[in-house]
């Protein structure tokens, strides 16, 4: 679903730049209270794990292929506003390194793939929880989440194209060309973050943001053998246990980028299908930065496809850590500033 330049006028890419740049803030303030000395390397593994799950595209239907977007796994792992801030920067590297998304577009990427996807995908996880409790209503709402997110993602794009696209639409058209492939590309969505969670939770069901309510009470016995239930166990202090579950992941997310990636399906994602069936592909302009080597993940100077895809998760795991950390240390200052 990344859009490219070309395809909106430049009154909605610039309003759409203002919108994405004051969601990321305002996720930039919240992702304080999110990140902690354990969650804040988990996030920058997250956007590295995205980075590389998005280039595994996969077959849907009539010549048409599917990739996560993403956002409803990032806030269940890490917290919706973390979750936005991932997506963000895994946007910003595939840009500016990989020219896959408009440069004056990302403002429409990271309000379609960021913020419309973390809005309805944490919803719906935080909705379905509630009524399925315990873990396997926490996979449920994984699949729920991430299912509901692609469709919803594709109907904001159709309503943005109506408004200031760069060619005429008959919008109730291309809505219902939007939504029957992009259903179909949320079912694997839902399963890939239903299929993450799942794993994640059989490891370090603490690192799960969205699950940190199933943790255990914490019983006290007294010598006489009564029980008293005090609140949920604490968590495992800062980095118990944590380093083989990071090398882990990162062991994982560099097969996927490195050699899976060699697999993934040639065809046309949903929106490119999409947009040459109704007629408003040829509204795409070249990127700035398409003649660069890295460009269509080494296609364009002849680097394999995995290498490409390690340097990308590279430099993503790097970006999205330091924003995590910095993330953190303002946090901990603010903390210590109100006390």
């Amino acid at each position: 679903m990344h859009v490219p330049d070309g395809f909106f006028t430049a009154a909605v890419s610039v309003s759409a730049g203002v919108v994405a740049a004051a969601g990321v803030a305002v996720c930039l303030r919240g992702a304080r209270r999110e990140l902690d000395d354990r969650t804040a390397p988990v996030a920058g593994l997250v956007a590295a794990f995205v980075f590389a799950v998005q280039m595994l595209n996969f077959p849907v239907a009539g010549g048409t292929s599917g990739h996560l977007l993403g956002g409803a796994l990032a806030a269940i792992l890490a917290g919706p506003f973390t979750g936005v801030l991932a997506i963000a920067v895994v946007l910003l590297v595939q840009a500016l390194f990989f020219a896959d998304g408009g440069l004056t577009a990302l403002g429409v990427n990271i309000i379609l793939m960021g913020l419309v996807t973390v809005l309805v995908g944490w919803g719906v996880f935080r909705l379905v929880t509630r009524v399925v409790p315990g873990r396997g209503g926490v996979i449920a709402a994984s699949f729920a989440a991430g299912l509901l997110s692609v469709p919803a993602s594709a109907l904001v794009f159709t309503l943005l194209f109506w408004i200031g696209g760069t060619a005429p639409i008959d919008i109730a058209t291309v809505a219902a060309a939007m939504t029957g492939v992009h259903v179909l590309i949320g079912i694997g969505e839902g399963l890939i973050t239903a299929l993450t969670v799942a794993a994640v939770l059989a490891v370090r069901p603490d690192l799960v943001y969205g699950a940190r309510e199933l943790a255990a009470p914490l019983v006290l016995r007294s010598a006489d053998g009564t029980s008293t239930v005090t609140g949920r166990a604490p968590e495992p202090a800062a980095g118990v246990g944590s380093l083989p579950f990071l090398l882990g992941g990162l062991g994982v997310t560099l097969l996927l980028a490195g050699v899976v990636s060699f697999f993934a399906s040639p065809h046309p994602d949903g929106l490119e299908s999409v947009a040459e069936e109704q007629g408003f592909l040829g509204q795409a302009t070249d990127h700035v930065f398409g003649g660069f080597a890295l460009a269509d993940y080494g296609e364009v100077g002849g680097i394999p496809v995995g290498v490409a895809g390690i340097v990308g998760v590279a430099l993503t795991l790097i970006m999205a850590g330091v924003i995590a950390y910095a993330a953190r240390a303002r946090g901990r200052a603010s903390s210590g500033e109100r006390v």
